[in-house]
């Protein structure tokens, strides 16, 4: 089996930590590994939000044997996470795995252009904090013979199908990223390379942070309407 080699033991915290986040979710999670030279892309289909995750992780070395080989395959991400040894930074590759669909479906890896209008770090978490507060209100409002899962799910994708500020990208997809980490609070003022960008490629908006990437096709849902890219 092949093992990775992370930068660091905090590149291996990161990366046990994306995988905790996507197996709550989802205990029969599946991610789509990607790795080129000191790269390594991990894509997750997290259910509940209807999007694919991706956490950006720094390798010392892709593989054991050698850097000319490329690795793009399916695992099962409680396998890959059962073998990360934060001490040492490492990973073994778990036996590949039959993909779910949304593994076939990734964004264009060229052609991204910056889109304008998305509002400062901060605006986004309040923009997620404020549609977490209303959906909790509309719902604890319900009475309890409307309180369904069919008036529940209405209410959600109402919320999160909203778009933020004068952008077209959907909120779920800043909530996505707030949830696994990519929306990291600082103590000083973010750079400009820190901050986090939008990005457009044809039909398909991506929302970048130094931490991983969340897009969504702007006329998509389902399976392949959301995805995720750590460039």
């Amino acid at each position: 089996m092949s093992v990775l080699h992370l930068a660091d033991d905090g590149e291996a915290a990161d990366l046990a930590g994306f995988l905790s986040r996507l197996l709550h979710y989802d205990r029969a999670a599946a991610v789509r590994l990607q790795a080129s030279g000191t790269a390594l892309a991990v894509f997750g289909r997290p259910p509940s939000f209807e999007v694919l995750a991706v956490r950006a992780v720094r390798l010392d070395k892709p593989y054991e044997h050698g850097l000319d080989v490329t690795l793009d395959v399916t695992v099962s991400a409680g396998e890959l996470l059962d073998s990360v040894d934060e001490a040492a930074g490492t990973a073994t590759v778990p036996a590949a795995v039959t993909g779910p669909p949304w593994a076939g479906v990734l964004p264009p890896r060229g052609g991204w252009r910056p889109e304008p209008g998305l509002p400062a770090p901060d605006a986004l978490r309040a923009t997620v904090a404020g549609a977490v507060a209303e959906f909790r209100s509309r719902t604890d409002a319900l009475p309890e013979e409307r309180r369904t899962r069919a008036e529940l799910d209405r209410i959600g994708r109402e919320i999160w199908s909203r778009t933020v500020a004068g952008t077209a990208l959907p909120v779920r997809a800043v909530h996505a990223a707030r949830t696994f980490g990519f929306l990291r609070a600082t103590g000083a003022a973010q750079s400009g390379a820190a901050r986090p960008g939008l990005f457009s490629s044809g039909s398909w908006l991506r929302l970048r942070t130094p931490y991983g990437s969340v897009a969504v096709r702007r006329t998509g849902l389902g399976v392949g309407g959301l995805d995720v890219s750590v460039r």
